[in-house]
């Protein structure tokens, strides 16, 4: 499937070894104030994307939320959906999830057969991804959700090897996760070597409530990292993981 602007981006940034941030929307979490915040807080530290979705969701707020932030924000909206029902044309692009770190069917092609024919109409532009769970040392709600085992945060052989097929099958991007709520993110040593085994761009979300931990996930080899409950429970948060991302930006340019 044809790539469009925002998998070009990603691709150019990459090349230019420039970093991305991205700010994960629940809307189960969020009220219309709460997400005028977080559409504030994006627009004064110049994040690159937001990312709307979730495990679970209990109720038809996902439009509403789209809509809100492209009203209030020209940054990207990319869905991170956790079903085949979190689809919103109004969005720019959808992150098209197969969980190659676990052997759920569903969740690595069933559920993508019956949303196939929406998203064909929906003119959103479709990001393959290789979505891996990697082990945080808790159950999160979607390893629950989808009924896998994550992959151990002590074998990045074994998430190396799995980002390597996910590369080998045409996906596009490989999303290493810890989950919501992670109790830790996914290890600098692990991003390391998936890094080193692919040349696709690496996502990393999940346990990133620090700018240390931030800078560590970047400086190991992510090129775009997520966060989402971090902010929710410390809105300061945002405008700190901002700067590493500009500070290690600036470095690189200095470089070129």
């Amino acid at each position: 499937m044809e790539m469009k602007g925002l998998y070009t981006s990603l691709l150019e940034k990459k090349k230019a070894k420039k970093k991305s941030f991205a700010v994960l929307l629940d809307p189960d979490k969020l009220t219309k104030e709460s997400c005028k915040k977080m559409i504030q807080l994006g627009n004064e530290n110049q994040i690159d994307y937001f990312f709307v979705g979730g495990s679970l969701l209990t109720d038809d707020s996902l439009t509403s939320i789209v809509n809100q932030i492209k009203a209030e924000s020209s940054i990207p909206v990319i869905l991170f959906p956790g079903s085949n029902n979190q689809i919103c044309k109004d969005a720019d692009a959808i992150l098209l999830l197969s969980l190659i770190s676990g052997r759920n069917a569903e969740a690595l092609i069933g559920q993508h057969v019956i949303a196939a024919p929406l998203l064909k109409r929906s003119g959103l532009e479709i990001l393959p991804t290789g979505y891996m769970l990697i082990d945080s040392g808790k159950q999160t709600t979607v390893s629950y959700i989808s009924n896998t085992t994550p992959i151990p945060a002590d074998k990045p052989a074994i998430a190396a090897c799995t980002a390597m097929a996910g590369e080998q099958l045409g996906l596009k991007l490989i999303y290493l996760d810890g989950g919501s709520g992670a109790l830790n993110p996914v290890s600098g040593e692990l991003i390391h070597l998936v890094r080193q085994s692919v040349d696709i761009p690496i996502i990393v979300g999940g346990g990133i409530n620090s700018k240390e931990k931030a800078r560590t996930a970047l400086e190991a080899g992510a090129n775009l990292i997520v966060v989402g409950n971090g902010i929710e429970k410390n809105p300061a948060l945002l405008s700190d993981i901002a700067s590493v991302v500009s500070e290690i930006n600036s470095l690189a340019k200095v470089k070129a």
